[in-house]
């Protein structure tokens, strides 16, 4: 299937990235920034092209997520490492996203795919709907594109560029909380909906005992 073999591509891209990231000169490191950016925009060329060939599989769905969630956990530990950011930041997502893919795994064992798991307006609205997934993804692009820009600006010591690296990392710190606020909002209604669903249900060898 050809969305999944875009979404694995991703994988090695991230790999070169931060090998960039870390290592690169910084004229390489600006050339990262356009790979980073090309292997975030891939999670939006995975899903159009699964569905426009009739691909759509419970796999694709969490592998898509899986590519996700290696790349958000990836770089915001990274720039956190570099001190680009508080080290909260990563704390916070690393949290929220082993919680919500803990209590995910539950209905993906159901054979329910994860966005299919919320069935309040609410709920849908803060996971799936256009305004919440789009905010999510501009925030973490904006955010690691721009980090990625001035960590490689930041090179080129006696430059303008070096000059505007302070006004952007203070709007890079914006967009940073701003998507930390729209992971936390949109993993909520995952907690909620597996707490009511899930908490009392006994496990099968205890629903053969009784």
């Amino acid at each position: 299937m050809l969305a999944n073999w875009i979404t694995l591509s991703r994988f090695p891209l991230l790999l070169i990235t931060v090998l960039i990231l870390y290592h690169g000169s910084p004229w390489t490191r600006l050339v990262g920034v356009g790979l980073l950016f090309v292997g975030l925009m891939l999670d939006t060329v995975d899903g159009v092209v699964a569905r426009r060939r009739d691909e759509t599989s419970l796999f694709g769905s969490v592998l898509d997520i899986a590519a996700d969630r290696t790349y958000e956990l990836v770089l915001w530990v990274c720039f956190a490492d570099l001190g680009m950011i508080p080290v909260a930041i990563p704390l916070i997502i690393i949290a929220r996203t082993t919680l919500t893919d803990a209590f995910r795994s539950i209905g993906v064992g159901q054979g329910t795919t994860p966005f299919a798991q919320h069935r309040t307006p609410l709920g849908r609205f803060l996971v799936g709907s256009t305004f919440m997934r789009t905010g999510y993804a501009v925030t973490k692009v904006v955010t690691f594109c721009g980090l990625g820009l001035t960590e490689g600006l930041s090179g080129f010591p006696g430059t303008t560029y070096v000059r505007a690296v302070p006004a952007m990392m203070s709007g890079l710190q914006v967009t940073a909380w701003l998507a930390v606020a729209f992971c936390v909002f949109r993993g909520l209604p995952v907690i909620v909906h597996s707490l009511r669903e899930y908490w009392s249900i006994p496990t099968t060898a205890e629903a053969a005992k009784s």
